[in-house]
């Protein structure tokens, strides 16, 4: 008897399991991701300027707000101008604490790259970021830069 030979085909690969592994990746990516949203406890109206430069790296850029306490807040704060360090309504002596945390979040090679962001309203006294500026420079935190918004004659951009 003469065998023949009969063509073997390939199997097909199985895609059962592939929707299970796109949800699993998904899920994984939701819970990992960290969004970081500040609640904003001072109204902060930018200023306008006619120079201004981006801030690209944004790893390094820690943000401090200065301005009066929202609406739903005055009862508690007053009407004076205050700092808000993260979501806390801080004092000046607060910010020792939250610089050498913001110090700490970073890798060590990267921390002289750390810059300050001041995000003061535009109708708040120098006073109060006079005092700010110079317990940062207390606390060797020298790299500063001032959030506006960037006008030109034809108008915001």
């Amino acid at each position: 008897m003469i065998r023949t030979k009969k063509k073997k085909s390939t199997p097909q690969i199985s895609t059962a399991s592939l929707p299970d592994i796109v949800f699993m990746l998904l899920f994984f990516f939701m819970v990992a991701t960290k969004m970081k949203e500040i609640t904003l406890k001072v109204e902060v109206k930018k200023p306008s300027a006619s120079a201004a430069t981006k801030i690209f790296d944004k790893s390094t850029l820690r943000s401090i707000y200065i301005g009066k306490p929202t609406a739903d807040l005055v009862a508690l704060y007053g009407n004076q101008p205050r700092l808000q360090i993260n979501d806390k309504i801080a004092e000046i002596s607060d910010l020792d604490a939250a610089v050498n945390d913001w110090r700490n979040e970073i890798n060590e090679a990267e921390r002289l790259k750390m810059t300050i962001s001041l995000k003061v309203d535009e109708n708040t006294k120098m006073g109060i970021v006079t005092d700010v500026k110079e317990r940062l420079r207390d606390l060797v935190a020298l790299k500063i830069s001032y959030a506006a918004l960037k006008t030109s004659d034809t108008g915001e951009y």
